[in-house]
């Protein structure tokens, strides 16, 4: 079978540019557009392994990654303006959390994919992608906005999302940046059902044989 995953990389690289973009804008009060397209990464990288394997699901990741630090990069540079104040368009922790989670928890999504790629088509799917998933929450927001690290970026105010609020507004009260983390996550997980069934057809479209 001919290896051709340039309309991976393109659709991954799609994906990263436009979930930079929608994470700035907010769904409604705990989530960002971008809770909804990001996890249509993990959906990529697993169509990927299926089809042609291990090695080109990783370059695929890589290609993604290497979008994400040029975006994060250009981000960092782009200065906004309200309320009086001159702010980056994508703060170094921002852009430090997104790359470190997103390789982390995609080629997480890769081993797991691999590990398990022998039994019911469903199974690999699905479980790499709710441990990436998982993965990929716990360490963007805990880097991104956790008090416990603002030593990576002192003059970065974050305290907007340590305050105490009750968790997703009924529950214990916790710092806000949890609520926002668990909403995101609750979202993948959603996700992660619905996406074997695009994954099941465009897989079997992929390995359809040809005339």
């Amino acid at each position: 079978m001919k290896t051709n995953y340039l309309p991976g990389i393109l659709a991954m690289a799609a994906i990263v540019v436009a979930s930079n973009i929608l994470v700035q804008f907010l769904f409604g009060q705990w989530l960002t557009w971008g809770a909804f397209t990001y996890p249509l990464a993990f959906l990529v990288t697993d169509v990927m392994n299926r089809v042609y394997g291990v090695s080109a699901a990783r370059r695929v990741v890589l290609a993604g990654f290497v979008v994400g630090v040029i975006c994060s990069a250009l981000g960092t540079q782009i200065m906004l303006q309200g309320d009086g104040y001159t702010y980056p368009a994508v703060t170094v922790r921002i852009a430090l959390g997104s790359g470190l989670a997103f390789l982390t928890a995609q080629l997480l999504d890769v081993s797991v994919f691999n590990r398990l790629r022998e039994g019911a088509w469903w199974r690999a799917p699905l479980a790499s992608t709710l441990i990436g998933s998982s993965v990929d929450t716990a360490l963007f927001f805990t880097i991104a906005f956790s008090g416990a690290l603002t030593f990576l970026e002192p003059a970065n105010d974050v305290s907007w999302a340590g305050e105490m609020l009750p968790l997703l507004g009924t529950g214990p009260v916790m710092p806000l940046w949890v609520s926002l983390g668990i909403a995101d996550w609750m979202v993948k997980l959603s996700l992660a059902l619905l996406a074997l069934v695009p994954f099941r057809i465009i897989v079997g479209k992929m390995l359809q044989p040809t005339t």
